[in-house]
C-alpha cells in the first residue's frame, strides 16, 4: 500500500490499493439493466446547458466563457472556405473551427483529482497533499515550471476524468426534487430537509444509483442570458449544507455512486463556518476525496424534473460520459435522460 493510514470515514482501499473509479464501481451490468428497466415513455432530455452559460465570470472569476476561433488556410480564415481558392476544380466548401475551454465552466463533471485534501497518510507527522485512494498530487508540466509553456502542460497523472470517460457512466438515476418543496430561495439543505423532501414524493436511493438534484439554479442562469448577476446567483436554490454530519453520513451510508446537482457546487460555497481548521468545500472532500464520489455540478434538469413530476416518477436511465480527455480535473458534459 501507498499509505498506512487513511482519512477517517473514507473508503480507501475497498476497491483495491490501486484503485481510480471510486463508486462508479458500483454502476454494474446489473445496475445498467435496472436502468433499462426504467425506460417507459421512450422519452429523452438533454441535460447540459448550453456551453457558454451561464456567461461571463460572475459564478467563478477564475473560469471564463468558451472562445471559438479557426485557423488559417490559403491566406484566408478557414471558414465558410470554396475549395476552388486552391483548386478550380472542386466545388466543396468547407468550416473548421476550435476551441479555448475551461472544462468546468458549465455542465460539468469534476474528476477526482478536482479536489484533495492534506492528510498524513504515512504516519510521519507531516501532511502531504493527496487525493482519493492515497493518489499523490502529482502533476505532469512541460517546459520550465511556473513559466507560460509550463502551465499550458498541467495535467493530472492519476484519477483524470478519461478513467470516469472508460466506464461509459450509465446507470439508474434518482431525482429529488428540491424546487418542488423549497422553490427557487437560497435554502440550506441539511440531512432532516432532505429526508423529509425524499419521504414526501416517495424517494428511495439503493447502492449504486445516481443522484440528482433539481433546484431550479440552471433556470435561473438561463433566464440572465448570458448577463449573469453575481448577488442574484449567490442568493438563489437550494444548495446542500456540507457541513451537516448527518447529510455526510447519509452519502456515506445509501451508497449512491455520483451525485449530481442543477446548480453550482452541489454544496454551498463557501461553507458556514466549521471551526478553526476544516475544509473549505466540505461535500467535496466528502465525496471527491474521501469516497471516491464524482460530482455533477449545472446540469440542466428541468424538463426532466417537470416530466417526472407530471407521471409521478423519481427514476429514469441515466448515461453521462465526460470528455476522455487525459488528465484533465473536470470536464463539460452532455447527459442523456431516458424515461
Amino acid at each position: 500500500m501507498r499509505w498506512k493510514h487513511r482519512p477517517p470515514g473514507s473508503n480507501w482501499g475497498d476497491f483495491g490499493p490501486d484503485d481510480e473509479l471510486g463508486r462508479l464501481n458500483l454502476l454494474t451490468p446489473a445496475k445498467v439493466l435496472e436502468a433499462m428497466a426504467e425506460v417507459r415513455d421512450g422519452r429523452s432530455f438533454c441535460l447540459s446547458l448550453p456551453l457558454d452559460f451561464p456567461g461571463g465570470n460572475a459564478l467563478n472569476r477564475f473560469r471564463h466563457p468558451p472562445r471559438r476561433f479557426t485557423s488559417g488556410r490559403a491566406g484566408k480564415v478557414n471558414y465558410n472556405f470554396a475549395l476552388n481558392q486552391v483548386n478550380p476544380a472542386f466545388t466543396d466548401v468547407v468550416s473548421d473551427d476550435a476551441v479555448l475551454l475551461y472544462t468546468q465552466y458549465s455542465t460539468q463533471w469534476d474528476a477526482l483529482s478536482h479536489v484533495g485534501g492534506l492528510f498524513d497518510a504515512d504516519g510521519d507527522g507531516v501532511a502531504e497533499p493527496l487525493y482519493y485512494n492515497g493518489w499523490r498530487a502529482g502533476v505532469e508540466i512541460q517546459g520550465p515550471e511556473g513559466s507560460e509553456d509550463g502551465l499550458e502542460g498541467v495535467r493530472a497523472e492519476r484519477l483524470g476524468i478519461e478513467k470516469m470517460a472508460e466506464t461509459a457512466v450509465t446507470g439508474r438515476a434518482v431525482l429529488i426534487d428540491l424546487e418542488r418543496h423549497v422553490g427557487r430561495e437560497r435554502v440550506l439543505v441539511d440531512h432532516a430537509l432532505l429526508q423529509q423532501v425524499m419521504q414526501t414524493d416517495g424517494v428511495v436511493v439503493e447502492p449504486g444509483d445516481m443522484v440528482c438534484l433539481y433546484t431550479g439554479f440552471a433556470d435561473v442562469v438561463l433566464e440572465m442570458n448570458r448577463e449573469p448577476d453575481a448577488h442574484r446567483l449567490e442568493t438563489s436554490c437550494a444548495v446542500l449544507d456540507g457541513r451537516d454530519p448527518a447529510l455526510l453520513r447519509w452519502i456515506t451510508d445509501c451508497g449512491l455512486s455520483v451525485l449530481i446537482a442543477d446548480n453550482y457546487a452541489v454544496e454551498a460555497y463557501p461553507a458556514r463556518d466549521g471551526g478553526s481548521c476544516c475544509a473549505a468545500l466540505p461535500l467535496h472532500e466528502h465525496c471527491l476525496f474521501k469516497l471516491g464520489i464524482h460530482l455533477g455540478e449545472l446540469w440542466y434538469l428541468t424538463a426532466l424534473a417537470h416530466h417526472l413530476r407530471a407521471t409521478g416518477r423519481s427514476r429514469f436511465m441515466l448515461t453521462a460520459p465526460p470528455l476522455r480527455l487525459p488528465g484533465a480535473v473536470g470536464s463539460p458534459v452532455t447527459p442523456v435522460a431516458l424515461t
